[in-house]
């Protein structure tokens, strides 16, 4: 990574995820649309990898193109065409699975040779996906099959699903269910896991992808599992704190506002060292430094909080004060979120406090 190469330059395919990077609901996110056509005219291809199971691809891609995204069904990879092929690889072809989730999920599982149901009898194994019709019947019914010993494939366990409303409850809320009730694990096919991500590098023939998303522990984390490069953008659920505080397997090589970034220079992204205008130190007991003012950054804000991530992560990363020294650190810190009381980990404070 050296010198004005984009990350466009760089990557051949945009292994994008949706909710929360792409749209929220039926609301566009801001410079996203316009940073899909530009990757297109620069002749990168944008695959989009969702783990919401809920619809089928074409229906995907026609509320992409709706919402003005250039989108074909082969275009778009779903968590349920992943749960599916999970199944059908350890399942022999007729075997009876029970589906947890929507029509679309079960037309994904009778394509790869299963047969499907809605209840216990003779079901050797239960696929779940998000279906906001899910109620207890349905739960117990699947709690049947897995207490006999029947497979369990989640399609993916986000406990959040983002909309125009906030976040309200995702299938990992419902897995959570299954869990308490039948103390299972289940197999996950979705991100963080790596089989829909390297379904997706071998239909869009990659060679050299990276995986962008909103949220660390799906997202950023499949990434890491598939060995690509992660591009963060703060258009959806994790927040700068998340990211300073994110454990190794979750941590992005690249963080951004949006995918309006996408084409400055790759290097100006990456959170691997400190930006000019800043200084972090770290002392042994956690405490982190952060002073200066940017000065000359496109970007200040953003650059405090990638050279935070170097220095941090350098050290090791987990659980850390912030101290602020001087107006301008004490802002970006403000700015970023990470001088709020109620956050999880920081407190930050003035270096004269």
């Amino acid at each position: 990574m050296t010198g004005q190469r984009s990350l466009l330059d760089l990557h051949d395919v945009l292994l994008a995820d949706l909710d929360g990077t792409l749209y929220t609901g039926r609301a566009v996110i801001p410079h996203a649309v316009e940073a899909v056509s530009v990757a297109a005219a620069r002749g990168v291809r944008t695959a989009y990898v969702t783990n919401n199971a809920s619809r089928r691809p074409s229906e995907v891609a026609a509320h992409l193109n709706e919402l003005g995204f250039p989108a074909t069904p082969d275009d778009v990879m779903t968590s349920s065409q992943a749960g599916a092929a999970l199944l059908a690889d350890q399942l022999g072809p007729g075997a009876t699975v029970l589906v947890l989730g929507t029509d679309a999920l079960a037309e994904e599982c009778e394509l790869v040779g299963l047969k499907t149901v809605r209840e216990a009898p003779g079901a050797v194994a239960v696929i779940q996906g998000h279906n906001p019709d899910t109620g207890w019947r349905n739960l117990a019914e699947a709690s049947i099959v897995l207490r006999a010993g029947g497979v369990w494939i989640a399609t993916n366990t986000d406990l959040t699903l983002p909309t125009e409303l906030g976040p309200l409850p995702g299938n990992g809320s419902m897995v959570a269910v299954l869990k308490v009730a039948t103390g299972l694990e289940p197999q996950v096919a979705g991100k963080p896991g790596r089989r829909l991500v390297d379904q997706a590098v071998e239909r869009t023939g990659a060679k050299t992808p990276i995986l962008i998303g909103d949220r660390l522990e799906t997202d950023i984390q499949s990434g890491h599992a598939g060995g690509l490069p992660t591009l963060q953008v703060f258009t959806g659920i994790s927040g700068p704190s998340d990211v300073l505080a994110a454990i190794p397997e979750q941590r992005p090589g690249y963080v951004a506002a949006n995918l309006a970034s996408l084409p400055r220079p790759a290097i100006e992204l990456a959170t691997d060292a400190v930006r000019p205008g800043w200084h972090v130190t770290s002392s042994d007991d956690g405490v982190l430094l952060l002073s200066g003012d940017g000065m000359g950054s496109p970007e200040p804000v953003l650059d405090a909080l990638r050279s935070l991530c170097a220095v941090h992560w350098a050290r090791g990363g987990g659980g850390y004060t912030l101290r602020t020294d001087g107006d301008a650190a004490a802002r970006a810190a403000a700015e970023l979120g990470l001088a709020r009381s109620d956050r999880r980990l920081p407190r930050v404070r003035s270096a004269s406090s």
